[in-house]
């Protein structure tokens, strides 16, 4: 039997050492984790905490300055309206204020004066000026006077008869302010402790001053509220604020009580403000106001809460992990993959939510797609899945 000559071994073994390195020593596939493209539900949510707040918030503050003496109620207290809440003692006057004081009660006194004076003359003239008007009437009708004549004369009467309400008005004033000023001075009045009522019925929420000190006018006392009138604020960045809608739908999560409360954006407030946020960094944020559909047993004023805004929703569209998608040039792109070969496409996107975004062009339901590409991975490439 004749042996194959060396010339045609040589070259084959060369070819088959050639193929065995390249076995060897090519790149191995990129392991890569990877998803499926599905069709389905799309929500897009905006997450961000909140707080809640009773809706019709009534803040009693110090009528007048001086020693707070007591506060009655305690805080969950239910209270009616009009209820006594706080005494406040008013500080005495002194020599100098005692005569200051006594120097306005006089000029108050003799403004009252003047006013009743005014409106006694008033009066008379009204009654004057209503018999002249009486008399050119019957004049007027037997032809005696002009036609012009008479309607000035009825003018007067009832310029005069309005004058009466007015100087009336102005007697009522000059009283209130005269009895104000004498009061003032009187030594039994002004020690008078002043009474505190409550202005809504409701409950106590918080008490600000709950020790026997003086204070000014105007001193919050106590918070009164329905602690079953709750909504949510929820402070967004204004970027995202723009997206957001009177009637989307706010999810709360993550407030300490069972299942979940839902409710409906009813306000989204004109002007942001300035937030420094947990990196020190600036942030302009604006406030959306929610109510709910329910009452929450245990939710009060000012508790913390995690939110979900539903800004857009489709039934049936779709879907890419938003963490496939990657920009090259301000377009989108994602790694899809046959036969175990990267192949970069790219894509049109529309709602993106969270975790997921629509597709709108560039890839079709089923097709798997790399997830968290590295920048190891190129076109053609060849990958493996992580199991």
């Amino acid at each position: 039997m004749k042996m194959p000559s060396i010339r045609i071994l040589a070259p084959l073994g060369v070819a088959v050492a050639a193929l065995m390195l390249f076995f060897v020593f090519r790149p191995a596939p990129l392991l890569v984790d990877s998803a499926v493209i599905e069709e389905g539900a799309l929500r897009v949510r905006l997450e961000e905490e909140g707080m809640t707040r009773v809706k019709d918030l009534f803040v009693v503050a110090a009528p007048v300055s001086g020693m707070l003496l007591r506060i009655d109620a305690r805080e969950g207290d239910s209270v009616k309206t009009g209820a006594e809440l706080a005494l406040l003692l008013p500080p005495e006057l002194d020599a100098r204020q005692y005569r200051e004081t006594s120097f306005q009660a006089m000029a108050a006194e003799a403004a009252l004066s003047e006013a009743r004076a005014r409106l006694r003359r008033v009066e008379l003239d009204a009654e004057q000026t209503g018999r002249r008007a009486v008399r050119y009437r019957n004049l007027f009708g037997e032809g005696a006077i002009s036609r012009e004549s008479f309607e000035l004369a009825v003018n007067d009467s009832a310029m005069y008869s309005r004058e009466i309400a007015s100087a009336g008005s102005a007697v009522e004033a000059a009283r209130f302010t005269y009895r104000a000023r004498k009061a003032a001075i009187d030594p039994v009045l002004s020690r008078k402790p002043v009474v505190v009522h409550s202005p809504a019925e409701g409950r106590v929420l918080r008490i600000h001053e709950k020790s026997r000190r003086a204070v000014t006018v105007g001193t919050p006392l106590l918070d009164l509220g329905n602690p079953d009138s709750i909504e949510v604020v929820i402070d967004l960045l204004s970027a995202d604020a723009v997206s957001v809608k009177p009637g989307h739908t706010v999810e709360v999560i993550d407030w300490g009580g069972p299942g979940l409360l839902t409710g409906l954006v009813t306000k989204i407030e004109p002007a942001a403000f300035t937030k420094i946020s947990a990196l020190g960094v600036e942030e302009k944020r604006v406030n959306v106001v929610a109510r709910l559909d329910r009452a929450a047993p245990g939710l009060g004023d000012n508790f913390r809460i995690q939110t979900r805004i539903v800004v857009e929703s489709a039934g049936r569209v779709v879907k890419v992990p938003i963490s496939a998608l990657f920009r090259v040039s301000d377009q989108w792109h994602v790694f899809s993959v046959d036969n175990n070969r990267a192949i970069e496409k790219q894509v049109s996107i529309g709602m993106q939510g969270t975790r997921e975004a629509e597709v709108l062009d560039g890839i079709e339901v089923g097709e798997r797609v790399v997830v968290h590409p590295s920048s190891e991975l190129h076109e053609g490439m060849r990958v493996t899945f992580q199991r």
